[in-house]
């Protein structure tokens, strides 16, 4: 990534969950990077969130991590609190943070169920639900970018509570989008396919005996070679959260190298 970019997001404030790693931490940086002047990240570990802090606001933004695990109300209204308290006003929010456990239709207990509903539905509703209030209050435009999942589509098997939390988010993504088009509040989502992240090597390693060759094992056998890398979708985020984006709104957006629907010929 470049040393600089253009500043297309110098009036962006911008709330972004799971932002201490992986795909929220690369969107935070790109933003610092296009000029965001705050940045507002959360995540469950504290260490790992104040560190996160410190390299963005090495980057000349100022940035204000938030202890908070979307999955809890309370978390979330405290999350959206703490930017007001601080800024006094948000125009950006990247709903990254979500549960990834695996489970199929047979043995996906109603613990993980919740959890998944919880954190990957109930947690960005609460999210946008503050940040449009407050905009529609102020008369001020903004943006929300959904990350969303190719398993929105399908998902495999062992993913049904996630592939059906990602859905209904795809959903909402769309009924926002619709209901504040007028008042200049755009909502978008990406449809991420399978992803080089320090959240999925801890996935392949507890749920799927990934070994510490997993990565190349697996990149090796897709079609261009590699898996999605976060620094390389952030751009993306970032273009749908700045001014530069215009008008679009209620987009989701597949961003993976097997398409949707094709078939082996």
């Amino acid at each position: 990534m470049p040393d600089q970019l253009s500043p297309r997001n110098n009036s962006t404030i911008a709330i972004i969950t799971g932002g201490t790693q992986g795909l929220g931490f690369a969107i935070g940086k790109r933003l610092a990077l296009e000029g965001a002047p705050a940045i507002i990240i959360s995540g469950r570990n504290r260490d790992r969130g104040q560190s996160a802090a410190k390299e963005l606001q090495a980057l000349g933004t100022d940035c204000l991590f938030v202890p908070a695990d979307v999955s809890l109300v309370e978390d979330c209204q405290r999350l959206i609190d703490a930017t007001l308290t601080r800024f006094g006003t948000v125009n950006g929010l990247v709903n990254s943070a979500a549960a990834t456990d695996r489970g199929s239709l047979l043995d996906t207990t109603l613990e993980i169920w919740d959890r998944h509903f919880n954190t990957n539905v109930r947690g960005p509703f609460l999210l946008m639900q503050g940040l449009a209030a407050h905009l529609v209050g102020t008369g001020k435009p903004g943006s929300i970018v959904n990350i969303l999942s190719m398993a929105a589509h399908c998902g495999q098997s062992y993913l049904t509570p996630y592939s059906a939390s990602k859905g209904a988010l795809a959903t909402l993504t769309k009924n926002v989008a619709n209901a504040f088009a007028t008042k200049r509040i755009r909502c978008n989502g990406v449809m991420v396919g399978w992803m080089d992240t320090p959240g999925e090597t801890a996935t392949q390693q507890k749920f799927h005996g990934g070994a510490e060759d997993w990565l190349s094992k697996a990149e090796a056998v897709q079609r261009m070679g590699q898996l999605v890398k976060p620094d390389q979708l952030a751009g993306l985020v970032t273009y749908m959260l700045s001014p530069e984006s215009g008008v679009m709104t209620g987009a989701l957006v597949d961003y993976d190298q097997n398409v949707a629907g094709a078939y082996p010929e």
